[in-house]
This record gives C-alpha cells, structure tokens and sequence, in this order.
C-alpha cells in the first residue's frame, strides 16, 4: 500500500522547527524528515548507528547503502540525515536569483524547506553529501533544486557533492550490512567475559586453519554448550567491532573459509564506536 505524503502547511513548518528538528548532533540530532513525511520506500536503520547510537531516518535503498559506509567509517563522526536548508527564505532568494521554482508541497502550494540527505563529520570537516541514482542526474529539474543546495552551502564554505549508486561499493556495503546489527551484541555481557575469551580463542584458531564460518562456528556452539547461532553472531560482532579482520572488499559468505582472515587486536573490548 502506498504511504501518503504529509501535507506542509505554514504552521506545520513552524511546528517542526519548535519540535527541534534539523537540531542537535550526535545522539540527540532530529532529522528534519522521518519516513512518515514522504511516500517513499523508506526505512529506519534496524539497529542503532555505531556513530551516533540512534536509529536514522533514511528515504531509499541508496541513502541507506550510504549511511552503511559511513557508519563504518572510523573517521566519520557524526551522521545527520535529512538535514534542513534553513532558514527558508534563503533558499528561496537563491532560487529567484538563478531563476529557478522554489520547491513546493503540490497540495498547499507553499514553498517547502529543502533538506540534504546527509551531513556528515568526517575528521575536522563538514561534508553535505546528496545521494540519488544516476539516473535522476538527466531530468532538469533535480539538476535545478541541486543548484539551489550547492550555493546554499557554497555560502558556508561546506563541502557539497553527489552520491550516485557508482560511488557505492556493493560487496563492502553488504557486508557491513551482514554485521551491522551485531555491533550491539547482547550475549557478549550475557555470557561474560571469560566465555567470549575462550570462545574468541577456539573460533580463531579454526578460521586461521580455513575451516569454513559456519562450521567453524558450529563446533564452537557445541564445545561450548551455547545456542546454535550464538557463534556465528559473534563472528560478526568481532568483524563489526574491527576486533577481527576479513576481506570486506568480497561477500562474506558463511559457507566458505573467511578470506584474509586476522586478528587486528589481541582482546575483546566491551566498548568501542558508538559504545
């Protein structure tokens, strides 16, 4: 069933803005946008981000695929998506001045606010990165609004750019995906420490020898008298935490030994990126 676009009146946008949205950083940033604002495929992320410990609002397939890289970036941050052009009267000077329709809800007939897809924190900078397919990249009138956000932030001295799906590595993002909700693993303080040890020492040593992930982990469930699937969980929260390392570069696919396999520390740490 389709999802019916939010009508923005005046008022509605005076009351987003008092709510906080486009507000904050990090744990307590309000995206200006929610998946119940728009008709699209949209989704909130499954688990909480690494990077700002909340769930994100994200519009599309892509966007999504782009948070994932970000979030698995160790020099990003801070993620805030659907971030306001505000205040709306200076996008809508900008886009008189080149000529160009401010954008407007089709129902109300008012100007709108713009968003960008994402701001990000990446080591000292500020970066606005929109992310569409590149097909859209052809219709005029997207080329159009683009212009009125790269001035927008030219204004501030921001890094503005386009993300089409060419810039996104697929077996990384899908990878990153595989161990994403496992960063917060619950059976790591559930079995306790000397357990993940020993368990961490066991899966390593069949993995180093490229017995295949599954059953590798297996055998290591069954050793240790664990549920079946509690290794091959941990397996990923190893390969999330960047406690062990894989080819991120190719599918991980459980069937198979772990390619490139290494342990990048010594030890399993509780707390890491994002807590």
């Amino acid at each position: 069933m389709a999802k019916r676009k939010r009508q923005f009146t005046e008022a509605k946008i005076e009351r987003m803005i008092k709510e906080g949205r486009g507000q904050g950083s990090g744990k307590d940033y309000l995206p200006w946008l929610t998946i119940q604002d728009v008709p699209s495929e949209g989704r909130v992320t499954r688990g909480v981000g690494w990077t700002t410990g909340r769930r994100h609002q994200l519009l599309s397939d892509i966007e999504r695929d782009y948070f994932y890289l970000l979030d698995y970036c160790d020099d990003v941050s801070d993620i805030r998506e659907q971030f306001p052009l505000l205040p709306l009267e200076e996008t809508q000077m900008i886009a008189e001045k080149i000529g160009v329709e401010h954008p407007k809800d089709p129902k109300t007939g008012i100007s709108i606010v713009m968003t960008t897809d994402f701001l990000i924190t990446y080591r000292d900078k500020t970066l606005a990165r929109t992310v569409k397919p590149s097909a859209e990249l052809e219709n005029e009138r997207t080329i159009a609004k683009f212009e009125i956000e790269r001035i927008y932030w030219d204004s501030r001295h921001v890094d503005w750019g386009i993300i089409t799906e060419s810039d996104l590595p697929d077996a990384l993002i899908r990878n990153i995906e595989w161990v994403h909700k496992e960063f917060h693993n619950e059976d790591v303080p559930a079995l306790g420490i000397f357990t993940i040890r020993n368990l961490q020492q066991m899966l390593s040593a069949r993995l180093h020898n490229g017995e295949v992930v599954s059953r590798a982990c297996l055998a290591c469930d069954e050793q240790l008298g664990l549920d079946a699937g509690t290794s091959l969980a941990l397996f990923r929260h190893f390969i999330a935490r960047k406690i062990w390392s894989v080819d991120m570069t190719e599918r991980i696919i459980p069937t198979l030994p772990a390619k490139d396999f290494s342990e990048k520390h010594s030890d399993i740490r509780l707390e890491a990126k994002g807590g």
